[in-house]
């Protein structure tokens, strides 16, 4: 079997597999190759494929494409609609590939032609809030992605969350090559435990932004159930159509798969949690060293945001919660996502533990200079550096904080969450304010 993909309309390649020895190919087009603007899927998927081999080539395809998958439950009503196995990866490309995270369209290489196809009727389906409000009450009987027998989602993650078109106020599910969603919404989780979520994520990633941490755009509503609504950073609105941009997270960029995306890939538990595998700092910062189009700059934008992570209590910070734009130049940062205070949930079984670790701790409230020092260290950062972006984005958010509350709750923010989420952030700046001095004075014999 053969999938085309393309980027914006383009054709960049193919993927196939082969039946007999399940092993995965991706081969360039010759037309992309010779484009002055082409750019490589992945720093593990280059332009030359040089001296690989035939095994490790399939691996590097295979979990490249299987990161453009949702997952968890999501994954599971994926596959029910389509009557796929959740283990088949061509035929869930195939069902979802029209709407990935990035530029990518995945179709059949040799699929009918549309004269030969049954009519479609319209490709933009308007979504009205008492629609969404409905389908968001009967979300325990009714998979929350699938609208119409369609799936549509095919955006990593275990939350619940759908992509719209969003066009002159009006929200439109999307499912054809020619069009492009522009937000992604998402609705609290079933899950009592985790009531506020919306609430929460909004707060930090409000936050992000007014502390100067480039952040996708977002907004609360409540129609009446409270919802986020995410601009796409991957997408850009022009005037006749939806421009995609090229987009991976940082298991795509780092060649892990998505079981990889937490630098204890086996958990925290006693005979396992010395296996550290998966995405990490030290792997990410070597990677913008390789192949970043501006290490300098994105060097001390990763260090800024994994210091957020930190400072707001966010314990699943992992491989795929951050993302690079990648053009022929190579990686850039993308805004960042995802931002959520974990540690409000943490008396709910919720993990406590950081999914990257500062040096060798991943308990995020009991960091110490050491720790800093050596995370500084494998990650070839200046401690000097460490310490002043330790206690400058402390301080912000400290200052920040409170008047950020006010424009919260005038959108709706609930005072008791808001209340939990600044206890928690105002505990972390206190104590990096403590030890970020002393950082750069930890001698390196001892790291």
């Amino acid at each position: 079997m053969k999938l085309e993909v393309k980027a914006n309309g383009q054709c960049i390649g193919w993927l196939s597999v082969d039946n007999d020895s399940g092993l995965y190919q991706f081969e360039y087009s010759a037309n992309w190759l010779s484009q002055e603007k082409r750019f490589p899927l992945s720093p593990v998927l280059p332009l030359d494929t040089g001296i690989i081999s035939a095994e490790q080539h399939s691996a590097a395809v295979r979990q490249f494409f299987q990161n453009l998958l949702p997952e968890g439950q999501a994954l599971d009503d994926a596959a029910l609609a389509n009557k796929v196995s959740k283990a088949n990866l061509m035929g869930l490309l195939i069902a979802l590939g029209q709407e990935t995270a990035g530029a990518l369209t995945i179709n059949l290489a040799d699929r009918p032609t549309q004269t030969e196809l049954e009519p479609v009727a319209s490709s933009m389906r308007l979504l009205s809030q008492e629609e969404l409000s409905a389908r968001i009450r009967s979300r325990p009987d009714d998979a929350f992605t699938v609208w119409d027998g369609k799936v549509r989602l095919s955006i990593a993650g275990h939350q619940d969350k759908i992509a719209i078109l969003e066009r002159h106020g009006d929200w439109y599910l999307v499912d054809d090559d020619q069009l492009a969603s522009t937000h992604i919404l998402k609705p609290d989780p079933i899950q009592s435990r985790l009531k506020g979520m919306t609430i929460n994520e909004f707060a930090c990633m409000k936050l992000a932004k007014a502390v100067g941490i480039a952040t996708a755009e977002t907004n609360m509503l409540w129609i009446p159930e409270p919802i986020v609504l995410i601009q796409r950073f991957d997408r850009v609105i022009q005037a006749d159509h939806i421009q995609r941009l090229h987009c991976i997270d940082g298991c795509q960029a780092l060649g892990l798969g998505v079981s990889m995306k937490y630098e204890r890939p086996y958990g925290d538990g006693r005979d396992v949690q010395h296996i550290r595998d998966g995405a990490s700092l030290p792997k990410l910062f070597a990677l913008l060293d390789q192949a970043s189009s501006k290490p300098a700059v994105d060097r001390v934008g990763l260090l800024r945001w994994a210091i957020f992570q930190v400072l707001i209590g966010n314990t699943d910070a992992h491989g795929k919660n951050l993302s690079f734009f990648m053009d022929a130049g190579g990686l850039s940062l993308a805004p960042a996502y995802d931002l959520v205070c974990c540690l409000l949930y943490a008396e709910d079984r919720i993990a406590d533990t950081l999914a990257m670790a500062i040096g060798d701790n991943f308990n995020p409230t009991d960091l110490s200079a050491y720790d800093w020092a050596l995370m500084a260290q494998e990650c070839r950062l200046k401690p000097k550096l460490v310490s002043r972006e330790l206690k400058q984005l402390a301080k912000k958010i400290s200052t920040v904080w409170p008047k950020l509350q006010i424009e919260l709750i005038q959108n709706g923010a609930k005072q008791p969450i808001l209340d939990g989420i600044g206890g928690i952030l105002l505990r972390q700046c206190e104590h990096a304010n403590n030890i970020a001095a002393e950082i750069p004075k930890v001698s390196p014999k001892l790291l």
